[in-house]
């Protein structure tokens, strides 16, 4: 049995995500919020098992994903420690900033924990998640943990000391990402096209740009010489860009992300 602490956005979109590929069913699944609403909601849509409290999913489920919010912890690992020890369930965390050695400080036994960060594209099945486990953690916790990422997108298995720069390509930047593709459609609307025909036509545009980078061998700036043809539109946009400073304010807002994940 997965058993869910909290039933946030995220912890939805997982729920969804794993269900809707088939890797387990709603039976399989339990839950638990202070929010019954949101509960009894997922039960509806999904058929998954409302169980009373925090302890209860950790006495019945053999996986735990714990996602509360970090500030939660504390008091939550205290609360169901010494009910996690003697099942000794797989701990999932989706919480962001919390390492594996801050979770393991609050529970009274040596446990297998898995780090997980997803991003908010889980909500429709396309989230790229980053996964790391600690030394009690087996070959086997991690393969789970890797097909439930992949029920929702795709996943990375990376050192635990890469999370914060993760975070900010990863985690971050799909706001980034949002905030490119509406000044696409911007611009578009600017010089007479409907705005939500302008969002559709950027965010396909962008949609096809990153699988190119996904599934071509090529460097993403040999695809950027591919569109610009000698004195064509294109490289007249790339230039204005680049005169603009447009790769160099990128890089800025990841490392202003990445530095304040640190200081998390």
């Amino acid at each position: 049995m997965l058993g869910f602490i909290g039933t946030g956005n995220m912890a939805t979109a997982i729920i969804k995500g794993v269900i809707s590929s088939g890797m387990l069913s709603g039976e399989e699944i339990a839950v638990f919020d202070i929010c019954a609403d949101k509960v009894k909601a997922l039960a509806d849509l999904y058929g998954v098992k409302v169980l009373a409290d925090a302890k209860q999913i950790a006495a019945e489920c053999d996986k735990v994903v714990l996602s509360v919010k970090p500030n939660v912890f504390p008091s939550l690992l205290g609360e169901i420690g010494s009910v996690l020890k003697e099942k000794n369930p797989l701990i999932i965390s989706i919480a962001a900033g919390k390492t594996l050695s801050f979770i393991a400080e609050y529970l009274p036994y040596e446990a297998r924990i898995v780090r997980v960060m997803p991003n908010i594209n889980a909500k429709v099945g396309a989230a790229v998640s980053a996964y790391c486990g600690n030394e009690n953690a087996a070959e086997s916790d991690l393969a789970f943990v890797k097909e439930l990422c992949e029920s929702f997108g795709i996943a990375v298995n990376i050192e635990e000391k890469l999370f914060s720069i993760y975070s900010a390509i990863g985690g971050c930047s799909p706001a980034f990402a949002y905030m490119f593709i509406d000044s696409l459609a911007r611009a578009a609307v600017k010089n007479g096209m409907p705005k939500a025909q302008a969002l559709e036509v950027a965010a396909g545009a962008v949609m096809g740009s990153a699988k190119m980078i996904l599934q071509s061998s090529e460097h993403p700036w040999a695809l950027v010489d591919q569109v610009c043809s000698p004195g064509g539109t294109t490289i007249e946009g790339v230039a204005a860009l680049q005169k603009g400073s447009f790769e160099a304010l990128v890089g800025e807002a990841v490392e202003a992300s990445y530095n304040k994940d640190k200081r998390l």
